[in-house]
């Protein structure tokens, strides 16, 4: 099989549209499972929020609550708000196949279900009432049985639910398929540590999807993409669409490892996103990731790694005052910078 050559730009090119960072799409339920097609991180209070706002028009501060929508742990344990009809995907799919994890995951589960017996409450206080920390429920969330709402002020609060109807190895195939259209391309290593599951796992669904895929070379080194996206890396790219504040863990950037020197080149500015604690939110200016931001309520610190023209500062301060944040004030953007800003500061 001949193997893709695909530059930078191509890649980049393919993964916004993947995205759908280009243009946002109207509201409604296929709009909000697009843009959680590979998982809405919100383990940054309301990051899922701002993340959909990247892609979806008319995106309101109660949009993770949408009926459609549901919150677990998933990937890598992390609270995740993910469409309700993908709830096997982001859950099943991470369901350990050895027998030690997948017993560990199944016995949590059934502790945490006869306990709350069809209540509702805090995980703190359902693992007080089974003598254990509640973090520890977590490890049951790949059975597909735990949902979760957390607001982001407050412990979470678990219930139980039916698990899906879905394979559990149907269900890691989808989700590798996902990765791969949003991230491809890439391998099996970088699928299990953004999923949070065994580098075993990933490679058996890798080698399973082999007929869906297709090599490819990318200036960081081999990966695979699939064949259904040959003719997005191949064809012109999208224009870049308006300045997009994408949060903390926003899976456009939720790269580990040298997967991270594609989107970002600079190592400076990488240490300057993917920061040893909390992370950053990104400013996508251009198509490219152009710098950092962090809000303390209605307060946007921006700080830009480039020259910010005039109209890309105006397109980029007219982003921060639509983001859907529910504040009783406007939001202040400041710039926080050594590098040449265009246009009259205010």
């Amino acid at each position: 099989m001949n193997r893709l050559e695909l530059t930078r730009a191509q890649i980049l090119g393919h993964r916004r549209a993947a995205g759908e960072l280009n243009r946002r799409l109207p509201f409604g339920a296929d709009a909000l499972r697009r843009a959680a097609w590979a998982g809405l991180q919100d383990s940054m209070p309301r990051a899922a929020v701002l993340s959909i706002h990247a892609r979806v028009e008319g995106t309101q501060p109660n949009a993770w609550e949408d009926p459609t929508l549901v919150q677990l742990w998933g990937p890598r344990f992390g609270a995740y708000v993910v469409a309700a009809q993908d709830r096997a995907v982001f859950s099943l799919g991470r369901l350990p196949a050895d027998a030690k994890g997948l017993r560990r995951a199944q016995d949590m589960a059934a502790l945490l279900h006869d306990y709350l017996d069809g209540r509702t409450m805090r995980y703190g206080d359902a693992g007080h009432g089974v003598g254990m920390h509640g973090n520890h429920f977590r490890y049951a969330a790949p059975t597909g049985t735990v949902l979760i709402r957390w607001d982001g002020s407050r412990q979470p609060t678990v219930w139980t639910v039916p698990p899906p109807d879905m394979d559990a190895s149907a269900a890691r195939l989808e989700l590798a398929r996902r990765y791969l259209h949003v991230l491809g391309p890439t391998t099996p290593g970088s699928f299990a540590r953004w999923a949070g599951i065994s580098a075993r796992d990933a490679h058996d669904a890798f080698a399973t999807l082999e007929p869906e895929l297709t090599p490819a070379r990318s200036p960081i080194g081999d990966g695979s993409v699939l064949l259904s996206d040959e003719a997005s890396f191949r064809g012109p790219a999208e224009a870049p669409g308006n300045p997009r504040f994408l949060p903390s863990g926003d899976a456009y950037w939720l790269l580990h490892g040298s997967d991270r020197e594609l989107l970002v080149p600079d190592r400076g500015q990488r240490d300057l996103l993917w920061t040893p604690r909390v992370w950053p939110g990104a400013l996508l200016v251009a198509g490219e990731i152009a710098g950092t931001w962090r809000r303390a309520d209605a307060d946007l610190a921006i700080e830009p790694w480039r020259t910010i023209s005039a109209s890309e500062r105006h397109a980029v301060e007219a982003e921060a005052a639509s983001l859907p944040l529910g504040l009783a004030t406007p939001i202040r953007v400041r710039w926080v910078t050594s590098v040449p800003l265009a246009g009259p500061l205010e």
